[in-house]
């Protein structure tokens, strides 16, 4: 009677402890949008094995370039808890203190770039996880990828100045890179990530400040879209990991755990991966036949001055200046 009365109880424990662990299973939907050829496509599949290898009952279901929608589509259906972690540029339409990602010049380098965007109690990663909280999504790494230029058609009139360009190029959702590159000496159209190819094809816009010179190259000159690249390094191209909130705080910590330290390998990859290829990648865009501007130190440090000088202080107005004054001393 022992006997049963023990392999009774171990059975009904094993049923309770298979019970909960099904309980605890879940499945992802991860969604990016980088072209098919970018590296970030690579890591999203790197993140897929990393979560699923660990055995917490986490499955991913990997949607890559644009698949699910745009940046600003994922942003709101991650926010609504349809689509559970997501990889893609975050926007400041909901939030004008997350103009912070684009603030023009606040890094001149990798190094400065890794300590504000992957040190994870920076005052920017602070702001910024901050701010996702109150829109229902949760901060999971911010991942430098490289420094961002111009494409365009052709090369404009004092293209390493500040001069009139006489020429009109797209910018993102962002009224502080309208003005940058209204300071460079741009006309701006704002327009989604969507409409610039067509766009720069058709005419409508004779160009697009958007990417780092590799994203130049697999996105738009292995498209025969655009001619040249100018690589003002004015903002760093910052993707963004981050997840819905109520898929979050749905997970165990033993799955959050998880989850975290997949995405956060990966954004380190990714800044590693951009630190060793962006000047390979400049080349590469003239192996395409695209014209690359050649900029000397003095020349950008002239363009981020003046940036600097007529932009930041519409930025403190946008952000608030304890804001500004925060990301400052924390450099």
């Amino acid at each position: 009677m022992t006997t049963l009365k023990n392999f009774a109880t171990a059975t009904a424990m094993g049923l309770c402890l298979t019970s909960t662990a099904f309980a605890d299973e879940i499945t992802l939907k991860l969604a990016g949008v980088v072209p098919v050829e970018h590296y970030g496509n690579e890591l999203l599949s790197q993140i897929e094995a990393d979560i699923e290898g660990a055995g917490v009952g986490i499955e991913v279901t990997v949607f890559p370039a644009g698949q699910l929608g745009s940046g600003e589509e994922l942003f709101e259906a991650a926010a609504r808890g349809n689509v559970d972690l997501v990889h893609a540029v975050v926007y400041a339409h909901n939030d004008p203190v997350l103009e912070i990602n684009s603030l023009p010049f606040l890094v001149s380098n990798w190094d400065e770039a890794e300590n504000v965007y992957l040190r994870k109690d920076s005052a920017f990663n602070t702001i910024f996880a901050e701010r996702l909280a109150a829109l229902d999504l949760h901060l999971l790494a911010n991942a430098p990828e490289g420094f961002v230029g111009v494409v365009a058609n052709s090369i404009p009139e004092d293209a390493a100045g500040t001069g009139d360009k006489d020429m009109n190029i797209r910018v993102w959702s962002s009224q502080v890179i309208k003005a940058t590159v209204e300071a460079i000496g741009f006309n701006a159209t704002t327009m989604n990530w969507g409409e610039i190819f067509p766009a720069i094809q058709s005419g409508t816009v004779d160009g697009a400040i958007c990417c780092t010179a590799q994203l130049a190259y697999s996105a738009f000159a292995t498209s025969n879209v655009g001619k040249a690249y100018l690589p003002y390094n004015a903002v760093v191209e910052n993707t963004t990991y981050y997840a819905s909130l109520d898929t979050w705080n749905e997970m165990t910590e033993e799955q959050q755990t998880v989850v975290q330290t997949a995405f956060d390998k990966a954004a380190s990859d990714y800044a590693a991966w951009g630190r060793d290829n962006e000047s390979s990648y400049l080349g590469k865009l003239t192996e395409m036949g695209y014209e690359v501007l050649e900029m000397s130190a003095e020349e950008r440090a002239a363009i981020a001055d003046k940036v600097r000088s007529d932009v930041w202080p519409q930025i403190a107005e946008i952000v608030g200046q304890d804001v500004i004054d925060a990301l400052q001393n924390d450099m």
